[in-house]
C-alpha cells in the first residue's frame, strides 16, 4: 500500500499509473515520428483509468465524473476537429488525438481534462514557434502533431490529481 494524495493506493492501482505513464511515452514517440497515435495503445490507457479508479475505490473521481470526463474529452476534441476541418477544408486533427483526449477524462474527469487539454495546446503552440524558429519555416501553415502537447498536458494534470494534496502538506 501506498499513500498519495490522502488516499491509499494499492500496487495495481499504482501499477496502472506506471503502465499508463509508459504508454503515453510511447504514444509520444511513435506521434512524431509517424503522426498516428495508434489504437492498440490508446485503448489500453483508456481502460486502465477504470481500472485506476475502480482499485482507488472511486477515491480521485466519481464514477459518473469518469464516465462524463471521457466523453467531454472525446466530444470537445471532436468538435474542434470537425469545425478546424470544415473551415480548412483538409483533416485539421486526427481521430486519435479525438480518442486520447477521451482516455484521457476517463483518467481526469471533466474539469481536469479539460485543463490538461489548454495545457496540452499551450505545449503544442510553444513546441510549434520552437520548431518554426529551428527549421525557419512559417507559422502561417505550420503542421505538428498535436499528440505530445497534449500528452505533456494529461502527464501534468494526472500528476497533479493523484500529488496535488502532497504538495500542499509540503508547503
Amino acid at each position: 500500500m501506498t499513500l498519495f494524495s490522502g488516499h491509499v493506493i494499492d500496487s495495481l492501482a499504482l501499477l496502472c499509473l506506471l503502465i499508463s505513464a509508459v504508454l503515453l511515452t510511447i504514444l509520444i514517440v511513435i506521434d512524431f515520428r509517424e503522426r498516428l497515435l495508434p489504437n492498440k495503445y490508446v485503448f489500453p490507457y483508456a481502460a486502465l483509468g477504470i481500472l485506476f479508479h475502480i482499485l482507488t475505490d472511486f477515491s480521485y473521481l466519481s464514477l459518473n465524473a469518469v464516465l462524463l470526463g471521457g466523453a467531454l474529452g472525446y466530444g470537445l476534441l471532436w468538435l474542434v476537429r470537425a469545425i478546424g476541418s470544415w473551415h480548412y477544408k483538409q483533416e485539421a486533427l486526427g481521430l486519435g488525438d479525438v480518442k486520447l483526449m477521451g482516455a484521457a477524462g476517463l483518467w481526469l474527469g471533466p474539469e481536469n481534462v479539460m485543463l490538461a487539454l489548454s495545457l496540452g495546446a499551450m505545449l503544442s503552440i510553444f513546441h510549434g514557434i520552437i520548431y518554426a524558429i529551428y527549421t525557419k519555416k512559417s507559422l502561417r501553415r505550420l503542421e505538428i502533431p498535436a499528440g505530445p502537447g497534449l500528452i505533456g498536458g494529461i502527464f501534468i494534470m494526472t500528476i497533479y490529481m493523484i500529488f496535488g494534496n502532497l504538495f500542499e502538506m509540503l508547503v
